[in-house]
């Protein structure tokens, strides 16, 4: 029998996901499905044109923080769309079935739990928090209400990816996996420099709306235009990169609690005012014997980026990213390598296809959770040059 406390829960979830439920309406499968935006910046632009891919869709408000923006917004969408300044006049909106948040990492669980709340089915960028403590009241909206909510790690979308797994993991072929390294060195995204003439904040603008929650302060081109080079706004290079990374790994693995993180490195170079390494080193130690690192530099600048995730397993080792993977047999050669091709990711799709059927999208809020907690305790690791262990109120 359940307990007292355990039925009284149920009943209140029961409850809010019946008046979750009244905001919404029954999709069938050749409804148009009315989306809304929250972040009209380089990354809403890029998952606007994502949602343009997909058939029957109806664009019905976008939001933005910056005048400018908001209107650049409106040229993929159509002349009809409403323009909000405030997310939450967004969400008071009847007619809107999903919203893409698509702000900085700082406002990304608020704004998802607040459309939760508003009986909207979210798409939130990664990584889904910008704090530990963030992560368990997301999930419990989600879990409450009923929404369907998609984390943007778009790898779990992505055939090439599915087909890895599959292939070598599932089948058991790749073997014991003790060890995982993950690197993505020469990322552009972490040397960005405010346009000229910034150094006064435009008209149309809202600071202070960018800032969130956060502690209100001057009028700062720095962080508006590098945002990813402050703890406070997008997590630095582990928030930003090893989320997709150690995604991946959690989810071929199927694991999900770093016990323990270490982390390493500093600003060596880029000393202009950021407040997160351009340099770094992080160890993550799970409960089932096995450690996964991670690399990030912003020194290297000779040719492409290099980004990969090495599985070494007793079977063989993996190479696996968006370019496609390697597997090479263990005793093999490299003759003997096994090549899949990269190939696109349907994670936008798939949330919309989820927000029609009810189902489970790929990517749901408790793998963003864990997949943001491992970046999480690395960055309290090198703030605080110790090694941070899970703690209980992170279970979610």
């Amino acid at each position: 029998m359940p307990s007292q406390q355990e039925s009284r829960r149920a009943f209140i979830a029961a409850s809010t996901m019946m008046a979750a439920a009244s905001y919404s309406r029954v999709l069938g499968a050749n409804d148009r499905v009315r989306i809304g935006i929250v972040g009209c910046g380089g990354r809403g632009s890029y998952l606007m044109s994502e949602a343009n891919k997909c058939p029957n869709i109806e664009w019905v408000a976008v939001c933005d923080a910056w005048d400018q923006r908001r209107d650049e917004a409106v040229a993929k969408t159509a002349e009809t769309v409403q323009r909000y300044e405030d997310y939450r006049q967004l969400l008071d909106r009847k007619d809107i079935d999903g919203v893409i948040v698509a702000t900085w990492d700082n406002t990304h669980s608020r704004i998802a739990i607040d459309a939760c709340r508003a009986g909207k089915d979210v798409y939130v960028e990664k990584p889904m928090t910008s704090r530990p403590e963030q992560g368990p009241p997301l999930v419990n909206a989600v879990r409450e209400t009923g929404r369907i909510l998609q984390t943007g790690v778009q790898q779990r979308s992505t055939p090439h990816f599915a087909e890895a797994k599959e292939r070598f993991f599932s089948s058991g072929r790749i073997g014991r996996v003790h060890m995982v390294r993950t690197v993505w060195n020469n990322n552009s995204g972490y040397r960005f420099a405010p346009p000229p003439g910034m150094e006064q904040k435009p008209a149309g603008l809202n600071w202070e709306a960018c800032l969130g929650s956060l502690p209100i302060i001057p009028w700062d081109p720095k962080r508006y235009f590098n945002r990813f080079s402050y703890m406070d706004l997008c997590c630095g290079q582990t928030g930003g990169l090893f989320v997709h990374m150690v995604d991946v790994v959690q989810w071929f693995l199927g694991i999900t609690r770093p016990a323990k993180v270490t982390s390493l490195g500093g600003i060596y170079e880029f000393d202009d005012g950021r407040d997160t390494p351009d340099n770094i080193n992080l160890i993550a130690e799970y409960p089932e014997k096995m450690t996964v690192s991670f690399e990030a530099t912003v020194t290297d600048r000779v040719g492409p980026e290099s980004a990969d995730i090495v599985f070494f397993g007793s079977g063989g080792r993996l190479h696996i990213f968006r370019s496609g993977y390697r597997f090479l047999p263990a005793g093999g050669t490299l003759q003997d390598a096994i090549l899949g091709a990269g190939t696109r990711d349907a994670h936008m799709q798939n949330w919309i296809d989820c927000i029609r059927s009810r189902k489970q999208p790929n990517a749901t809020a408790d793998q963003g959770h864990y997949g943001a907690m491992a970046c999480h305790m690395g960055n309290l690791a090198w703030q605080q040059s110790r090694i941070v262990t899970w703690r209980e109120e992170w279970n979610i």
